[in-house]
């Protein structure tokens, strides 16, 4: 089959969630002997014309956070459809994006949509933007042939609130089960000797509300925080305050080097995970195949992944408490991680994950849809 992914930043994986699942199902369908062709924003990588087996396509994208992912996908959508290179099947990636699905309508191209977390909770969409995504949720139900939810919290929501069935595909953990430690003398770090978090800086991933509980706490060992935002503001400016005044608080930035993210997860004393809004999270995944202790805010979707977990957190008090623990008790604390990465490769594998995406592919291109089982409107409107 012809495949194509449309609707992400694209590969190589170096930002989020959908890039990393991209790569890991878009690779491993190509392996199986599947046309896959990754549409990504031009940028330091524009030059790639083949990544794991994938073909990739760049293509340009206006520069404004309201704009940056609707134009490029508009474009991507355009190519797939009339370039010559007409799919099969067409994923495409977060909700958001569903208003231009009558681009490929015409050429009677099935689509799946990725339709993500509840991306109308972010804080950064106010206003006319939470008003679009919930608007978006609405469409990507009336005309994508199928819906993909990558956490079953996310699918009950679906059902709940527009009375429709979404094909339930979480992501991958990669199991590392051999970690280097070598890296870590490039940070002055030990091993099992420090706190991580690794997040984009928005409010959503509660990063503030992390650094403020471990500014509180007695804690004696260091909080590497790994994260930035493209569109800096605020919020980044919050952090950094707090960061100047407490020395046990290391901002290292963007990293984009997957080896030396990989030593970090493995051999964290805690991997604090604030992210609340995105269904199954990859970098809570990530963390949970490298064997890091994971303290997770508290919500329906982190506890589905984690089951009942070192810990959970909602304030920063709650923070401050977690990370003293796991410093009194190490022994514990690692072997809970252990426990963790054992319930990740048992629950969520990449293999798996990819039989899911080809399955639907297949039953896409047979001609099964649920476009039309539900109107688009959500239960108790007008």
């Amino acid at each position: 089959m012809k495949l194509a992914m449309v609707g992400t930043r694209g590969v190589p994986a170096r930002y989020g969630g959908f890039e990393t699942a991209v790569e890991e199902i878009g690779q491993r369908l190509a392996a199986r002997g599947h046309e896959v062709t990754v549409y990504c924003r031009g940028g330091e990588d524009s030059s790639l014309r083949e990544h794991l087996g994938m073909r990739l396509v760049h293509l340009p994208a206006l520069r404004k956070r309201s704009l940056e992912t609707l134009s490029h996908s508009a474009l991507s959508l355009a190519h797939a459809a009339f370039a010559g290179h007409r799919p099969d099947v067409i994923f495409l990636f977060n909700s958001a994006n569903s208003p231009l699905i009558p681009v490929v309508r015409l050429r009677r191209i099935p689509v799946a949509v990725h339709v993500d977390g509840l991306e109308w909770k972010r804080d950064k969409w106010s206003g006319w933007g939470q008003c679009y995504y919930r608007q978006a949720e609405s469409v990507a139900v009336r005309l994508g042939d199928r819906l993909i939810s990558d956490a079953q919290g996310i699918a009950d929501y679906y059902r709940d609130e527009f009375g429709i069935e979404t094909d339930v595909i979480a992501y991958g953990a990669p199991v590392l089960a051999d970690p280097a430690t070598e890296r870590l003398d490039e940070l002055g770090l030990g091993r099992h000797d420090y706190h991580l978090v690794v997040a984009r800086f928005e409010p959503e991933n509660h990063v503030l509300e992390i650094l403020e509980g471990y500014h509180d706490s007695q804690a004696t060992k260091p909080l590497v925080v790994v994260g930035s935002n493209p569109y800096e503001g605020d919020y980044d400016r919050r952090l950094r305050d707090i960061a100047d005044v407490d020395d046990r608080i290391t901002l290292l930035g963007a990293v984009w080097d997957q080896d030396l993210l990989n030593t970090l997860y493995a051999n964290s004393l805690t991997y604090l995970h604030g992210h609340s809004v995105g269904g199954t999270n990859p970098s809570l995944l990530r963390a949970m195949g490298a064997a890091a202790p994971v303290m997770a805010y508290d919500v329906v979707f982190n506890r589905e992944v984690l089951g009942d977990g070192p810990g959970f957190f909602t304030t920063p008090t709650d923070v401050a408490r977690l990370v003293e623990a796991a410093e009194v008790d190490p022994a514990a604390t690692v072997a809970a991680g252990e426990g963790l990465r054992d319930r990740g490769a048992r629950l969520y594998d990449w293999n798996r994950v990819t039989d899911g995406y080809e399955q639907l592919a297949h039953r896409l291109v047979a001609g099964e849809s649920t476009r039309g089982d539900a109107s688009g409107r959500r239960r108790g409107s007008a």
